[in-house]
């Protein structure tokens, strides 16, 4: 069934599963999930090993205040120690903002499937003539 939506897109009604494909299409699901969810985690630990890397380097922490400053910054909730030199004032700061881009793809990538799930459960399609020239 064709619903016209007054946004200028056709949304026809989600296809219904029989009960055996149900289980089916939710094992898909958790797979991709879980999936993109080890990609995340996989962008957040490379952004954690940098900034380990950059605090023993910059700020001269050993590795374990390292990794606890980098941790600390990672997870929005701010410097440990403080900072002596501009070196590593500087780093923090860039490291800092890498974070905050850090989270940002994570959160894309996880959310992703959800997103798509959702969409694709309304089947939303543009129609063509909404892209022809002069509109």
């Amino acid at each position: 069934m064709l619903i016209l939506s007054p946004y200028g897109f056709d949304v026809t009604q989600p296809k219904t599963r029989t009960p055996s494909e149900l289980p089916w299409s939710i094992t898909i699901f958790i797979r991709k999930f879980l999936s993109y969810l080890g990609l995340s985690a996989l962008f957040i630990s490379l952004g954690l090993i940098v900034g380990i890397i950059g605090y023993h380097w910059a700020a001269d922490l050993s590795w374990l205040d390292a990794l606890v400053e980098a941790s600390m910054i990672l997870s929005g909730m701010g410097p440990i120690s403080p900072l002596s030199t501009t070196r590593a004032k500087v780093f923090a700061s860039l490291y800092a903002l890498f974070s905050g881009l850090i989270f940002v793809l994570a959160m894309g990538i996880v959310l992703s499937p959800l997103v798509y799930s959702l969409v694709r459960q309304f089947q939303v399609n543009l129609k063509k003539e909404n892209y022809e020239e002069g509109e």
